[in-house]
């Protein structure tokens, strides 16, 4: 078995299984049956999108690009289920999950082509500033937490890590 796949396999296990040892010392984990499916779903499609490409591609670039891409995905989902990206930590921001969906959507449509993938992550991109842009004008109850601190360094981060992608994905395509 390949080192790397190992690697990256037994990280995704041992994460899944740091917060079932946790919750055995400390009340301040408390997962459901719910938590680790969910997160083992996450895992393990961010798993099986790292096995399509590094099998399918050897274009360095490339790699690069949708590592980065898979990467921004799983903490986009992952930081807005943990503690939200606008609202507080109970509040899983669905909006925000349409941002992936149309990362996801724009790939399929592009057939995984470099060109196509670096306009999919602009898209992303785009959608990861409407998104708050709509929630702040169509909820009024929301305005001030789409312009808090936090919110906006974290919606300029993935903004910032979608673009480096495509960025990633145009250099991918010459």
């Amino acid at each position: 078995m390949n080192p790397w796949r190992l690697l990256g396999w037994g990280t995704a296990a041992f994460l899944l299984l740091l917060p079932l040892v946790a919750m055995q010392f400390t009340d301040e984990v408390d997962w459901d049956a719910f938590d680790f499916v969910f997160m083992g779903i996450l895992f393990g499609g961010v798993g099986l999108g790292f096995e399509l490409v590094f099998r399918r591609s050897g274009d360095r670039t490339y790699r690069l690009a949708v590592s980065l891409a898979l990467v921004t995905g799983f903490l986009m989902i992952w930081i807005n289920a943990a503690v939200g990206i606008v609202g507080d930590e109970d509040e899983f921001s669905v909006p925000f999950v349409l941002v992936v969906v149309v990362a996801l959507l724009g790939a399929f449509l592009a057939r995984f082509r470099p060109a196509g993938m670096a306009r999919a992550m602009i898209a992303a991109s785009l959608t990861q500033l409407a998104v708050p842009a709509a929630e702040f004008a169509l909820l009024p109850q929301a305005r001030a937490l789409v312009l808090s601190a936090d919110a906006m360094i974290l919606i300029a981060f993935f903004t910032a890590l979608w673009l480096a992608a495509a960025l990633l994905f145009r250099r991918a395509a010459r």
